[in-house]
């Protein structure tokens, strides 16, 4: 969105929380996502970061899509729709998943809750109609519902987030464990809470409805006055997911169906993510191309790095040994971490060439000149960030 454009906002629509939102934006750095006005961030990208990281702040999932999926066959439409099994999957409980094309490229990734034996909700960060139109051919007992502008839902994430929960009245909220759904009365309707969320650290997020979101807020903010409690926007997502090695769209993967150069999408090997993909279940979409794949290995393989010196690697290319004397890939995200205090990245090398030196080619800025330099790369296996806390029931009260 253009946001030069002083009707832009206009045409977009705001979330039930952006009345809050809007007072607390005193930069009014606004986008966009999927059509809601969304913030950027509201004071300073790194101030909302360290407010995740230290005590705890909100992001606004609206925008979100949600979608009910409901009836007899909704768990088997589900199953041969993503990679995972999720009738493994217990009650109550939310599961990670992707889904793929036939030809083994991944569409999306988002989370399932299973509400009932006959009830999910699947979340993305992308409309999906259109593919679970095409999923539900063949099952007669399956009705997929919208429910994207029917559900407020707020993501409460950093160290002090149990414990603004518990000092709002949430009785038990720190016995969930890690990917629970809890559920609370809350004036005359209920309130789910799930621990899930984007940051790698302790976090929770709440679903309700619409009418109630306004409540909802104020009743947090009350709670989280003595806790830090602050808003952070799509900035500072991007960097505390970057530590905790999620994935992004658009940076880490191209979603399948929006791609038009062959290949420049992306699969669930090449991406690290093949732990989500169970052959033992029955037939799901891509099997037989993600079978092949695994067989022979992925071209690609999305890479965790620590980066000698301080100068984030953005853009860079990466480049190898003797054996691969070209480029052999390039990073999708990178940054200097104030939490780990490491210069790190992701990035897609040729699996053939990861054995060995691995080096990235880095531009930077100056006092105005240009400069580059060649540094080393070493491979991480973990999570840039991953505190004990983030599993840990119940977790600790800062």
């Amino acid at each position: 969105m253009n946001m030069n454009d002083p009707y832009a906002g206009e045409r977009l629509k705001e979330s039930p929380f952006h009345p809050r939102e809007d007072a607390l934006n005193i930069r009014n750095a606004w986008g966009a996502w999927n059509g809601y006005k969304f913030a950027e961030y509201y004071y300073d990208a790194e101030y909302e970061y360290f407010c995740v990281r230290n005590t705890c702040a909100t992001y606004n999932i609206c925008p979100m899509q949600k979608y009910h999926i409901s009836g007899r066959d909704a768990e088997a439409m589900l199953n041969r729709m993503v990679t995972r099994d999720i009738v493994k999957q217990p009650l109550n409980r939310v599961a990670y998943v992707l889904w793929c094309t036939d030809e083994g490229r991944m569409i999306d990734d988002g989370t399932i809750f299973k509400l009932a034996s006959d009830k999910f909700m699947l979340t993305c960060g992308s409309p999906c109609s259109a593919w679970l139109e095409k999923s539900v051919f063949g099952f007669d007992d399956v009705t997929v519902t919208d429910v994207s502008d029917e559900i407020a839902a707020l993501s409460l994430q950093g160290p002090t987030s149990c414990a603004v929960l518990k000092k709002m009245g949430l009785d038990g909220i720190e016995t969930a464990k890690a990917f629970d759904i809890m559920r609370f009365p809350f004036h005359g309707d209920t309130l789910m809470v799930s621990r899930t969320g984007f940051t790698g650290d302790l976090g929770y997020e709440l679903w309700i409805a619409p009418e109630l979101a306004l409540d909802l807020w104020d009743e947090l903010y009350a709670a989280g006055s003595d806790y830090g409690i602050q808003p952070y926007g799509e900035a500072a997502t991007n960097m505390a997911r970057l530590e905790a090695a999620f994935i992004m769209p658009g940076m880490e993967f191209n979603e399948a169906l929006k791609t038009i150069h062959f290949e420049h999408d992306q699969t669930p090997f090449e991406l690290s993510l093949g732990w989500l993909v169970d052959f033992s279940k029955p037939h799901f979409s891509g099997r037989n191309a993600l079978l092949k794949e695994k067989k022979r290995g992925p071209i690609y393989t999305l890479t965790k790095l620590d980066i000698e010196g301080n100068k984030p690697a953005e853009g860079s290319y990466i480049y190898g040994n003797t054996r691969c004397t070209r480029e052999i890939g390039y990073v999708t995200s990178a940054m200097w971490s104030p939490a780990v205090k490491a210069n790190i990245a992701l990035a897609m090398i040729r699996t053939e060439c990861l054995q060995g030196d691995l080096w990235a080619e880095i531009y930077y800025e100056k006092e105005l000149r240009q400069y580059h330099k060649v540094a080393r790369c070493t491979v991480r296996k973990k999570p840039f960030w991953a505190p004990a806390r983030a599993r840990a029931t119940p977790p600790p009260d800062f």
